[in-house]
């Protein structure tokens, strides 16, 4: 089979889907459709917004579906006169059977981990969080449950200890659209050969955040705290009660470095200086390089002292 002979459906939303699309324009792949989210009202306005894959497809001119229900016999008819013989599927939602068992080549996935770990939601924060040394892509054929489908390609990288999960988004993006083009060559030369997902007594899993699982516990050991806000920099950012005077404060943590050291300060103390700002820890100090205060834009700590005064007896929550 020729490059030619592939009819692909691309199913992606966010600005990681963009990537892997964009190569396969790039590769004059025939993309025959292209599903992403519907429309959706976002920030203070609420006004109508569209995905980053959307935008991108428009702007190639592909054909769109943006389908609110998977299992609507109305779009499962239009995806069927599509003809397609191979779909990628690149951070979307869970498919029905009905979808991802229509073309002949059949379905597969990329997602942001070394499967079986991390499957679900946020993959590439967890791994950051969680202080992992190596994360990497996989592709995997779609089944009836979510990330267990058996794995087709697998490519690793190295997490450096200062990685954040914007840097490590950037990386994976990149790694997995060539892994897509990788998949699809074998799929091209028949070639392709499978691995069934080993079982794990105890996953690691990919929670989908939420305000609780991005909260800094400040009674934590230096290293966890430091490796949970650099794997929410840029977003969606850790956050922390500040007490200062009678106020007490929702802020946000940013950039971060950190110091190993015994001390006899309690966890949360602050000790700030004219252009440096530290947090006692267990194990050490926190040394903050970015934060936002309530209704204000992200600062570097320079630039907020300058504004910005903290008290003797001020501390994180």
């Amino acid at each position: 089979m020729k490059k030619n002979d592939l009819r692909i459906v691309f199913m992606g939303t966010p600005e990681f889907a963009v990537a892997t699309l964009k190569l396969l324009v790039e590769n004059d792949y025939e993309i025959v459709g292209v599903i992403t989210a519907p429309d959706r009202p976002a920030g203070r306005g609420q006004k109508l917004q569209q995905s980053d894959v959307k935008t991108y497809a428009l702007s190639q001119n592909l054909k769109l579906l943006q389908p609110t229900n998977l299992k609507d016999e109305a779009f499962l008819k239009e995806l069927q006169s599509l003809n397609a013989n191979v779909q990628v599927v690149v951070a979307f939602r869970m498919l029905p059977e009905a979808v991802w068992n229509m073309p002949a080549y059949g379905t597969f996935n990329l997602h942001a981990s070394l499967l079986p770990d991390y499957r679900g939601a946020a993959p590439i924060h967890w791994a950051v969080i969680n202080g992992e040394k190596k994360t990497g892509v996989t592709t995997f054929f779609i089944d009836d449950k979510i990330d267990t489908g058996a794995i087709i390609l697998q490519k690793e990288v190295s997490i450096k200890d200062d990685e954040t999960v914007g840097t490590l988004h950037d990386t994976l993006q990149e790694l997995g659209s060539e892994l897509v083009i990788d998949t699809l060559k074998l799929i091209e030369s028949g070639k392709v050969k499978t691995t069934v997902q080993p079982k794990v007594d105890q996953p690691k899993t990919a929670y989908k955040l939420n305000k609780d699982n991005c909260k800094i516990d400040w009674g934590q050991d230096l290293e966890v705290i430091y490796n949970k806000i650099r794997g929410l920099n840029p977003f969606p950012g850790a956050w922390s009660y500040l007490k200062t005077k009678d106020e007490k404060l929702t802020v946000k943590l940013f950039g971060v470095s950190k110091e190993h050291m015994s001390h006899s300060e309690a966890p949360g103390t602050i000790i700030s200086g004219k252009n440096e700002l530290k947090v006692a820890v267990k194990g050490g100090y926190l040394f903050v390089d970015e934060m936002q205060l309530p209704g204000k834009r992200k600062m570097d700590i320079k630039s907020l002292l300058n504004g910005f005064n903290f008290n003797k007896d001020d501390k994180m929550l």
